[in-house]
């Protein structure tokens, strides 16, 4: 039977969901599927290549949404489906190793200049609210598997003492509205800039 590159992937995910994104190394996994690390290589070029490919499976289909908040909430949610989904998908946005990255920021920049921002600013704004349900996500991943340890973590700190989705949509609700704010701001520049 010939290794498909979709095999890998799905190999690579469930080493990821069982193990961490800490063992997720070449040579575990080609142990997996039963062939040398070198046959890895025949389908991704480096380990970097198929962490975006990972990444994009965890988010097939977040970036498609009508609006902001729900691409925001469909991204929060791929991520925790996953062990440590969000330090996954962080690293391999940076590395610009995820297609479905991509189109989740470009999701987020069609609503942002839908809400009146010019194209440079809705791709930063876009950038901000990415990077806020990243980390957001990253720490609450972080806490959940203290908590699940059995670690004593302060009242404040531990994600089951209180609502995170109330917390994610608070913060995410913030960055939204801090958003339009901006751009009445840059609405209010613009004639005193001709003057």
């Amino acid at each position: 039977m010939q290794l498909t590159k979709r095999d890998v992937v799905a190999a690579a995910a469930a080493l990821l969901d069982n193990y961490g994104l800490a063992d997720l190394t070449m040579r575990r996994l080609a142990r997996e599927l039963a062939v040398s690390p070198g046959a890895l290589y025949w389908h991704f070029a480096n380990k970097q290549e198929l962490l975006g490919a990972v990444a994009d499976r965890v988010l097939d289909g977040a970036g498609r949404a009508a609006d902001a908040v729900e691409v925001c909430t469909r991204l929060r949610n791929a991520l925790l489906s996953h062990t440590d989904g969000a330090e996954l998908v962080s690293a391999s946005f940076a590395a610009g190793q995820s297609e479905a990255m991509k189109q989740v920021l470009a999701s987020l920049a069609v609503a942002a200049s839908e809400a009146g921002l010019d194209p440079m600013h809705a791709e930063l704004a876009a950038r901000t609210v990415v990077y806020y349900v990243l980390g957001f996500t990253v720490d609450e991943q972080s806490r959940l598997q203290w908590d699940a340890a059995g670690a004593e973590l302060p009242d404040e700190q531990s994600v089951l003492s209180d609502d995170a989705d109330a917390r994610f949509a608070f913060g995410l609700r913030l960055l939204l509205n801090g958003i339009a704010a901006e751009r009445e701001l840059m609405l209010e520049e613009q004639p005193k800039a001709r003057a």
